[in-house]
């Protein structure tokens, strides 16, 4: 048996307006104990700039004891921060936040490409949020990172074809 192909990226134009920028659990605690992660964290950055610049909505999350404190993507006045396990939805008003401010589409990076970004990426497309998910702003081991690519671009029951795989230099706003 081989491999499938792996998902096409495309390029992205969000629209400011109805688009949040997601930045899942990009703390010290797991993130700056992980070489792929603290890679990752420069073109998030810049992600996360051009998003501010363009006023797209932001929203950080944590998990376990961490603090907002162990962010190494901090949060800026009045964005959006949750906490909550692997789902960000999960016991949360991360979707009653968004759907307040009218966002149909959901930006999603973060540290654990198959923990917090798999279940919230999964999640936001089953609540009806169109899902970009930019490859490289997502990490683990390859393995997981590749898996988690692959089953969001092709899961069943509306997750798929909710979601466009891309690269953050793809995405432009």
């Amino acid at each position: 048996m081989t491999a499938p192909p792996a998902p096409q990226l495309k390029p992205v134009t969000a629209d400011v307006k109805t688009t949040a920028l997601l930045l899942l659990d990009f703390g010290k605690q797991n993130c700056g104990q992980r070489p792929r992660c603290l890679a990752s964290i420069p073109k998030v950055q810049k992600l996360a700039a051009d998003a501010r610049a363009k006023k797209v909505t932001v929203a950080h999350s944590l998990f376990g004891q961490a603090t907002e404190a162990d962010l190494l993507i901090a949060p800026m006045a009045g964005e959006t921060f949750v906490r909550s396990g692997a789902n960000k939805f999960y016991r949360t008003d991360l979707e009653k936040i968004l759907k307040d401010k009218g966002i149909q589409t959901v930006i999603v990076t973060g540290t654990a490409a198959h923990g917090a970004v798999l279940n919230t990426a999964g999640a936001a497309a089953l609540m009806g949020f169109k899902v970009v998910l930019p490859v490289d702003g997502m990490s683990s081991d390859p393995f997981s990172e590749m898996y988690t690519a692959w089953h969001l671009a092709n899961a069943p029951g509306g997750i798929g074809p909710n979601t466009t795989l891309t690269r953050i230099d793809m995405i432009s706003f």
